[in-house]
């Protein structure tokens, strides 16, 4: 079978460093009904395109507060993603190599273009982190045609949001606004710079919301339909109110083109960096120490939730404020500080949101019953397993043989017990299992030696959830028995 490959691409255009990268009516107020005598065919076009949003007054207004950024200096060069070589059906294969980056070898010149906007009139500008990051002069144009040299006020990586500032006054600026209060299918607008055509306007409706990315799981983006391309980074997205609800920051495409796919950062998360940058120069975030995955039908199923709902805990990191709190591994947090969580995204947003030692009430699930817990948040900081060794057990209905771990592969691995993978084959296979994996826990149970695992297989319904550890990954992998 062809593997197919989606590449995540930051698009600001020309980088050399990076890959390439309710519903609202503004028109006019609807047609007088037709007197009784008028045929149909005269009313059914005015109709008809009394039910399409006007996006020109948007366009008008706000237009002028969209700049085009370019850059110059000197940054790592990439080369192209690799195709991964793991099977599609492998759970790790979307967990690792969907949204893929270029591979840095060595530095060179950088020349690049992206979109920005002006949030004073004094001179600050909101863009993408990746338009900006490493260079050493930039350029912000007008829709006058006037330009200036700006200065980079601060840079957030893991939000993608930077902060410009150039020496001019009474500028045009955006509105900025709320992007909570958006659903999925309105209208929106893009307007920015794709291949350094200035002041370009996109339009299209709201995907989905709180989408969350394997390497930027900080940022509940937005997802969209609108047309984002290369030279489109940074540059906003309005709701048909006029209001800048998104930066727009990345698509997702098996080319490096639009195909359908664009991520943009919600403006009250950019807000908030904003507001960091310009009054410290950096961002501080809290932080519990876990990693989490979201729970799909057969993960609930596996972990006797009434739905799928909530943030599965696949590792809790030693020493950090959620060990020290009594999280453990196949806990399901479904409230943080009195808010559900109904997605896995919503967590790392709200976790960061909130300072370094606030303290935050946690409600979770564990195996069917419901537990509070107090943490007290930290701050945010910027061996391989052999599996040719003798001793391996067969487990029939799950298909895998394995064994336990030796006292320096558990060292290597970070791990206080677990089971090696020796073999997969039937149902483990089937759920992408593989030799060299470690078996860590069975529904949230951990797991010390092959009795126990044996056991709970044979004890178990038709699903199971295995928390298996691939190098330095942690996943929970749902499995059907049968």
């Amino acid at each position: 079978m062809q593997q197919k490959v989606l590449v995540r691409s930051l698009i600001a255009a020309g980088l050399l460093t990076a890959a390439a990268a309710g519903y609202s009516l503004a028109g006019a107020p609807p047609a007088a009904q037709p007197a009784a005598s008028a045929p149909p065919a005269v009313v059914a076009a005015p109709a008809a395109t009394a039910q399409l949003p006007a996006f020109t007054w948007i366009v008008e207004k706000y237009g002028p507060a969209v700049v085009n950024v370019s850059v110059e200096g000197k940054g790592e060069a990439a080369a192209a993603p690799e195709t991964p070589n793991m099977d599609p059906d492998d759970p790790f294969y979307e967990f690792f190599k969907r949204f893929q980056m270029p591979m840095p070898r060595g530095r060179m010149p950088m020349h690049g273009q992206g979109s920005g906007f002006i949030v004073s009139a004094d001179g600050r500008i909101l863009t993408n982190a990746h338009v900006v990051d490493g260079a050493k002069d930039v350029t912000v144009k007008l829709t006058d045609k006037r330009e200036f040299k700006a200065k980079v006020i601060g840079v957030d990586r893991q939000t993608d949001v930077a902060v410009l500032k150039i020496d001019a006054k009474d500028l045009p600026t955006v509105q900025m606004g709320n992007s909570t209060d958006t659903k999925v299918g309105e209208w929106v607008l893009a307007i920015g710079s794709p291949f350094g055509f200035e002041n370009s306007v996109t339009a299209g409706i709201v995907s989905a919301k709180a989408r969350a990315l394997p390497d930027e799981s900080l940022v509940p983006f937005i997802q969209t339909d609108v047309a984002v391309n290369p030279g489109n980074s940074g540059g906003p997205l309005f709701n048909m109110k006029g209001e800048v609800i998104g930066i727009n920051s990345q698509i997702f495409s098996e080319t490096g083109g639009y195909q359908g796919l664009s991520f943009a950062v919600p403006s009250e998360v950019a807000s908030k960096v904003q507001d960091q940058l310009v009054a410290h120069g950096k961002v501080t975030r809290g932080r519990m120490g876990v990693t989490i995955q979201s729970v799909n039908q057969a993960l609930a199923e596996s972990f006797g939730l009434s739905k799928p709902m909530g943030a599965l805990v696949s590792s809790v990191e030693k020493g950090s404020p959620a060990e020290k709190a009594g999280i453990e591994p196949g806990d399901v947090i479904v409230k943080f500080d009195g808010k559900d969580v109904a997605d896995s995204a919503q967590l790392p947003a709200r976790v960061a949101e909130m300072k370094p030692g606030a303290a935050a009430k946690l409600e979770i699930i564990r195996k069917g019953a419901t537990k509070q817990l107090d943490v007290t948040l930290g701050e945010m900081k910027d061996g391989k397993i052999a599996a040719n060794a003798d001793g391996a057990q067969k487990q029939g209905r799950l298909g895998v043989a394995v064994r336990p771990l030796n006292a320096e592969e558990q060292r290597q691995a970070g791990v206080d017990g677990g089971l090696v993978v020796e073999n997969a084959s039937g149902p483990a296979a089937r759920a992408g299992i593989r030799p060299g994996d470690v078996i860590l826990s069975v529904n949230g149970t951990a797991v010390n030696n092959v009795d126990q695992l044996r056991s709970m297989v044979s004890k178990a319904g038709k699903r199971i959830a295995i928390l298996v550890q691939r190098e330095e990954a942690r996943i929970f992998v749902p499995v059907e028995l049968g």
